[in-house]
């Protein structure tokens, strides 16, 4: 049995294009999860305990799947103990079939696997923060300074790094200003 599995991302929050995908590959059994978060993955679990040897889990990519190179160990080493093979769509992995990789292959998909973990986890951080309200990006410059450097700027009668040392406005901070 064909066993698909899906986990909400950033990108994918209702995991519509996972299931899309998952479907057009003939799954006849799918386990959702509700969130994002790695703990609690009570979807993956009951999988987990179901999966019967002869079945294969299919997921979208890699980082559905697990949350770190260690955690993917783990989980697949749980399938193969089980007999279940193991198929991830994206990167065009299947294990515990018999068929073989290169070497480069498995080091470009961990790559990208370990960077799509990253990505994830920082996208969901940088989320957070914006909800509590923290403003992200370089911190403006105080109005104050760049109104005086560009007067300084408008007067002609200051050099640039003088009005750098003033105001503490760089050039490229003012020409940016004053091309606004």
């Amino acid at each position: 049995m064909l066993i698909g599995y899906a986990r909400p991302s950033l990108e994918d929050p209702a995991c519509q294009q996972q299931l899309s995908l998952l479907k057009q590959t003939g799954c006849s059994a799918f386990y959702t999860e509700e969130h994002a978060s790695p703990k609690k993955r009570e979807r993956l679990q009951e999988l987990l305990e179901k999966a019967t040897s002869g079945d294969q889990v299919v997921v979208a990519k890699l980082y559905t799947w697990a949350d770190s190179t260690r955690h993917l160990i783990e989980l697949l080493d749980a399938l193969e103990s089980k007999g279940v093979s193991f198929y991830s769509l994206y990167e065009n992995i299947e294990i515990g079939t018999g068929k073989e990789y290169s070497f480069t292959n498995i080091l470009r998909n961990l790559a990208d696997f370990q960077s799509d973990a990253i990505s994830e986890k920082t996208k969901a951080g940088l989320s957070v923060a914006k909800e509590k309200g923290a403003v992200s990006g370089r911190p403006r410059k105080p109005d104050e300074n760049v109104k005086k450097a560009m007067e300084m700027h408008h007067s002609k009668r200051y050099s640039l790094a003088e009005i750098k040392e003033t105001t503490g406005i760089s050039k490229s901070t003012l020409y940016r200003y004053l091309e606004s």
